[in-house]
């Protein structure tokens, strides 16, 4: 059961990764936010070194196929990432900004590992980091005020990824923490995949801030009268 549900996970994750990358160089932007994508890589390419040296499971390969896939997300933030900033982002800061999020990321990581071990550091950062993923989805879907980056099967995948794994360390394993995180991933993750429904059936009204064909009728603000305070 353990066995077939990382496989599941893996099997899941791995079609996030491949649809981020489609995507990325389709629609010319990156389809991970940036600050999971670099916690990402970072937690990646530490425990797949580790995983390979000290147990050659399933998993540790599993994670050396997502780093190798991260990487190419990486790719795409650092090629049309710039884009999606402000003019004033020149390339100079552009450039500072992304080594300062990613050398962030693996310090983050370390900290974790010297903190706890690999064993439940790798634990409790992937699913940290997976929350902090879920959280991000849909701020980056309100900041681009619409799906643009994004697909139901990206959203659809990552929950089933991400479930997999809370089953196994947080049911099976018994982990009040890991299920707690789990359970909070899934309900964000299931809010995510509203979101992406909705900008399917009425696109409009997440560009325009009103649905389709309708106009939001002007609310009357309340007057202040000088030298009186509400």
């Amino acid at each position: 059961m353990i066995t077939f549900l990382t496989a599941v996970s893996g099997i899941a994750w791995t079609i996030v990764y491949i649809t981020a990358i489609r995507i990325g160089f389709a629609q010319h932007t990156y389809a991970l936010p940036v600050m999971a994508l670099a916690l990402n890589i970072a937690w990646e390419s530490i425990y797949s070194v580790w995983g390979v040296a000290t147990d050659p499971g399933l998993q540790a390969y599993v994670n050396v196929v997502w780093a190798l896939a991260d990487l190419v997300i990486v790719y795409t933030f650092l090629r049309f990432g710039r884009r999606e900033l402000p003019p004033f982002v020149t390339r100079g800061l552009f450039s500072c900004w992304a080594i300062g999020v990613f050398a962030t990321a693996y310090v983050v990581q370390w900290a974790f590992v010297v903190e706890f071990g690999y064993a439940q550091a790798a634990r409790y950062t992937a699913f940290l980091q997976n929350l902090l993923m879920s959280v991000l989805f849909i701020a980056m879907f309100v900041g681009r005020r619409g799906a643009r980056g994004q697909s139901m099967t990206i959203a659809i995948a990552k929950w089933i990824g991400t479930l997999a794994p809370t089953i196994v360390f947080g049911v099976h394993e018994d982990s009040a923490f890991i299920l707690t995180l789990g359970v909070l991933c899934s309900v964000v993750d299931l809010g995510c995949i509203w979101l992406l429904a909705q900008a399917r059936h009425d696109p409009a009204r997440f560009e325009t801030g009103v649905s389709a064909g309708k106009s939001r009728p002007a609310v009357a603000q309340p007057l202040l009268h000088r030298g009186c305070s509400t």
